[in-house]
């Protein structure tokens, strides 16, 4: 495992091991806060058929799916899983999409042959690594110039910070909570020219992240039967969907314009 990285190749591997596909992003079957993110690019991501969008860590390629039948892109993903990669060929053949898929460890293998793309992200992948600044870096240099850069991670901070460091502390470790914080957005922005589109918590009111848990203690079953249940009940109470915060929204998702 690189230093930087707070999960190891293996983790991904098995994770994509028990995948079944096809899988892909849609209206229909996407969850609320999942909605809300589609709705943030439909209304800030230009309509133009043939723009090259590459995602960073694109397994198992649902999203670029989405991008590929709502937005017409050319859709390209790297990913450093073997198992991974192997996936999103699988699925964009049953999906019966073309895909560029490139097998690369951003941070170690040399990329420079790679054209720039008109649009860069990824989602629930930067939050695994210590240095934000190096793999922001290694981002920025897939972008032309104009370009545009999304990031999305899930939002552990506030309430659910309190919770999980009970119930699921193993999972805290491998996750770099300084990405889900407003201030290192403002730092960042500074530092590399980045104009925001598009900045903040998504979800609304929705502690649905405080469900997991690790060490099964009967007052920790007790805590995760509780959110579920909470979980459940602020779903059906769409207003709370308004009411954006670090201390109670599931999500938090950036988009810049590269300068």
């Amino acid at each position: 495992m690189n230093k930087q990285e707070l999960t190891e190749e293996e983790y991904w591997d098995g994770r994509w091991e028990r995948l079944k596909l096809p899988v892909e992003i849609t209206k229909d079957n996407a969850r609320a806060v999942t909605r809300e993110m589609m709705n943030v690019f439909e209304m800030y991501l230009p309509k133009q058929n043939g723009l090259r969008i590459l995602e960073i860590g694109g397994a198992p390629g649902k999203w670029l799916a989405y991008f590929k039948k709502h937005f017409h892109y050319d859709i390209n993903a790297i990913d450093y899983s073997g198992t991974g990669c192997q996936k999103m060929r699988e699925n964009f053949a049953l999906l019966h999409l073309e895909a560029k898929i490139y097998r690369s460890n951003i941070l170690t293998d040399d990329l420079s042959g790679l054209t720039p793309f008109d649009i860069v992200y990824s989602l629930g992948f930067i939050e695994h690594f210590q240095d934000l600044s190096v793999i922001l870096e290694k981002h920025l240099e897939m972008v032309r110039g104009g370009g545009i850069l999304i990031l999305g991670v899930p939002n552990f901070l506030g309430i659910t910070e309190h919770v999980l460091r009970r119930t699921a502390p193993r999972m805290l470790t491998t996750h770099n909570l300084q990405a889900m914080d407003l201030k290192t957005w403002d730092a960042f922005e500074d530092k590399y020219h980045l104009a925001p589109i598009f900045k903040g918590y998504i979800g609304g009111f929705d502690l649905h992240n405080c469900r997991r848990c690790e060490k099964r203690t009967p007052l920790n079953r007790l805590i995760r039967l509780f959110f579920k249940a909470l979980t459940r009940l602020t779903r059906e109470i769409p207003f709370l969907r308004k009411y954006n915060s670090k201390y109670w929204s599931p999500y938090f998702l950036v988009l810049y314009k590269k300068g």
